[in-house]
């Protein structure tokens, strides 16, 4: 029997997960622990990880301090070789690191595998890409002298990472950071951290030098100050909640770089000469994969006028023939929703849909055999959405619709960027010149046209604009790297 088998018919034997620090798998100083739960079974603890201290993440710094001169020094083809032995060690391991995200967080399971491929193709693309990074060569008059430019890496980088995506985006900021030359402090998400236990678990098997990448687990308030504002940080990646990513931002000086990749409230527009069967099944991927808990989930759809009626008659259809359940089990659409605080969060906000806007199907807590012991909610879908309304406007990140009624193109490009977020964005349509316009016209940093406001390809940049990101640095893609060096010009004479 596979181990996505076995997961969800035993009681794992509770086991205890350290820190990475200088070379070693350590328990944090204060000596407790942070439950991990299974959010399809709250009776079942994933495992116990360090409880770590301000004391614990000044060690992690220190050690990515000491590695970085070696690490800066050693050739390209080196850092190359471990990147490329960390994801034969990902794949290896795939079906088993699978099952555990998905037990972990959620997720159904053949999308946790996929995200497992999908980390190791990451760090195989930066092993190819890093070693391509190079500078120019500049004209000029004095014929006994060169100038040139070469990248080099900053020193310590601060890697901050959220519990939706607990491998794959980790491995896009540790990638591009270790193949520059520049040493890490990894803090996942407390609500997750299993997953980039195993990322770190697969440098180390790898061979990477110690001290070079430093696995820290713990609560944002007890360690995040500590791996953010020190001055020998001199990077931070971030992906999480807008509050705090701006929290951070201000809080560091000139001397540290930020990248920050936020919220996002990312509409979906459908036109009437849409194919409104193909538009209902963006809303719906778009919208409810993960149960809703993705920055780039669609939460907004504007719809025509005159569709509206037969767009949402096949929205409805289609939602309640999702499988809501228990990710390990084949079939299932849709698994719980992460953790009990982004259950109160959905739930109230359907609350709030309810009293400003035209309720039309679920945003219930559901009961029963399989769902009593999960954080699981049948998807939301609200009418007669205003731009006014709460609904419309916060990031709820869960499986909530708010269908906005809209009277042409130019009235839902307006609706649609009136908000303070621009991460992503997507319209249905089959005119050629409405595609154009909407590329042109849409206030994002990812446009879809006939996809789904979710996802982005590995050798793509990623990011948004507004509130979405810190705009200077995109992640992913080539220009993933820019972020990791800093440019120095040499005139070299004879």
């Amino acid at each position: 029997m596979s181990l996505a088998a076995e997961l969800p018919l035993r009681r794992q034997d509770l086991k205890s997960f350290n820190n990475y620090i200088g070379g070693e798998w350590v328990a944090a100083s204060s000596g407790e622990w942070l439950d991990n739960i299974n959010p399809a079974d709250t009776s079942d603890i994933v495992g116990r990880f360090a409880a770590s201290t301000a004391g614990d993440a000044e060690a992690a710094v220190r050690a990515a301090t000491s590695a970085f001169p070696v690490w800066r020094k050693t050739p390209i083809s080196a850092r190359a070789r471990i990147l490329n032995k960390a994801a034969d060690y990902l794949e290896a391991n795939a079906e088993t690191f699978a099952a555990e995200m998905t037990r972990e967080m959620g997720k159904p399971l053949n999308l946790a595998k996929d995200e497992i491929l999908r980390s190791a193709q990451t760090l195989r693309f930066y092993a190819v890409e890093g070693q391509s990074l190079a500078g120019e060569v500049f004209p000029q008059d004095d014929a006994g002298m060169i100038v040139y430019t070469e990248r080099e890496p900053l020193g310590v980088v601060s890697v901050i990472t959220p519990w939706n995506f607990p491998t794959s985006i980790p491995a896009r900021k540790i990638a591009p950071a270790l193949i520059t030359g520049n040493t890490v402090v990894f803090k996942p998400s407390s609500d997750a951290p299993l997953s980039g236990y195993r990322l770190t678990e697969a440098f180390v098997a790898a061979g990477l030098p110690k001290g070079v990448l430093n696995f820290i687990n713990g609560r944002a308030g007890d360690v995040g100050a500590a791996v953010t504002t020190p001055t020998v940080v001199r990077a931070i990646s971030f992906t999480g909640s807008t509050a705090a990513g701006e929290q951070i931002h201000r809080s560091v000086g000139i001397t540290t770089r930020t990248q920050m990749e936020l919220g996002g409230k990312n509409p979906l527009i459908v036109m009437d000469d849409a194919d409104l069967d193909k538009a209902a099944d963006l809303a719906v991927k778009g919208g409810l994969s993960l149960s809703g808990q993705a920055c780039t989930g669609t939460s907004r759809v504007l719809v025509m006028r005159a569709v509206r009626a037969a767009f949402t008659e096949n929205l409805i259809a289609k939602i309640k023939a999702l499988k809501i359940g228990n990710g390990m089990t084949a079939g299932n659409d849709i698994g719980p929703l992460a953790t009990a605080r982004q259950l109160e969060t959905v739930l109230r906000y359907v609350d709030i849909g309810k009293n400003e806007a035209k309720w039309l199907y679920g945003g219930d807590r559901l009961a029963g055999p399989g769902y009593d012991n999960g954080y699981y909610v049948r998807p939301a879908v609200f009418t007669d959405v205003t731009q006014a309304m709460r609904i419309a406007r916060e990031e709820i990140f869960g499986p909530v619709l708010a269908l906005i009624e809209v009277e042409s193109y130019e009235d839902a490009i307006t609706k649609a960027n009136d908000s303070e977020y621009g991460l992503s964005a997507a319209i249905a349509t089959r005119n050629p010149s409405l595609m154009h316009a909407f590329a042109r016209d849409i206030e994002a940093g990812t446009v879809k046209i006939n996809r789904t406001t979710t996802g982005n390809l590995i050798n793509a940049p990623f990011g948004g604009v507004k509130r979405s990101s810190t705009s200077t640095f995109r992640e992913s893609g080539r220009v993933g790297l820019e972020f990791y060096t800093q440019i120095k010009t040499i005139y070299r004479g004879t």
